[in-house]
């Protein structure tokens, strides 16, 4: 028998794009624990200036650098921060390098921020897709900002909900239709029945319980919570 030790499982990587990164007070009122058990931060690009603004130290910086001046590239590599450039003409965007990057370290979860609003809506999409990633399968991967939180659900599986009365909570066809979907704790309730890439039928749901779940049988949800302003945590 060897007498070495097997190093814990990283918990849970912290990537943040170049896009709105929330406050850290509104983030902290808002998702309670977010950051939990982060043992590692890589920051895509101009990301690396929200992980200032959130108080994080960014273990790594990626991508093809052109949202930080030289100067600032320069201070974090004096401050001992690994910096991985990408020339501009490449495949992939900046977070998609950075989520993938974390994602090599094998962690438990993944949450992301600065991937949804700002004024590029075809960057929020994409975010949103990274979800997909075949590296992302069996992890808790979660995009995140102030109002909003976002993950992927795959067949077959359950995604706890718990969280303020009165929030809204949208469930999309995510690649196709979902089939065999059931909901706990919704003000309109779904029993074992399918949702159709397309139209409209899971949008706005609204969370009654504290307490709530939505379960899948076959495809995969894309669920959406977003704290409805007015009501109290």
């Amino acid at each position: 028998m060897s007498g070495r030790s097997i190093a814990p499982r990283l918990a849970r990587a912290v990537v943040i794009a170049d896009g709105d990164v929330p406050a850290r007070p509104a983030l902290d009122a808002a998702w309670p624990g977010w950051s939990e058990g982060r043992g590692l931060v890589v920051a895509a690009d101009g990301g690396a200036l929200g992980a200032t603004r959130l108080g994080l130290r960014p273990d790594l910086v990626v991508g093809d650098l052109d949202s930080l001046a030289p100067s600032e590239v320069e201070r974090l590599r004096h401050e001992g921060i690994e910096v991985e450039t990408w020339p501009a003409a490449k495949d992939a965007s900046d977070a998609e390098l950075a989520l993938r990057a974390a994602l090599a370290r094998d962690p438990v979860a993944v949450t992301i921020l600065g991937a949804l609003g700002g004024s590029r809506f075809d960057h929020a999409l994409a975010n949103v897709w990274l979800l997909a990633l075949p590296e992302a399968a069996g992890r808790e991967v979660v995009l995140l900002d102030e109002r909003t939180r976002v993950r992927l659900l795959t067949a077959p599986g359950r995604l706890d909900l718990s969280g303020r009365p009165g929030d809204l909570v949208t469930l999309l066809a995510f690649g196709g239709d979902a089939d065999g979907v059931t909901t706990e704790g919704l003000a309109y309730p779904l029993r074992d029945e399918p949702l159709a890439a397309g139209p409209s039928r899971g949008l706005s749901n609204v969370r009654i319980d504290r307490r709530a779940s939505v379960a899948v049988r076959a495809g995969r949800l894309l669920v959406i919570e977003i704290h409805e302003e007015g009501v109290l945590p």
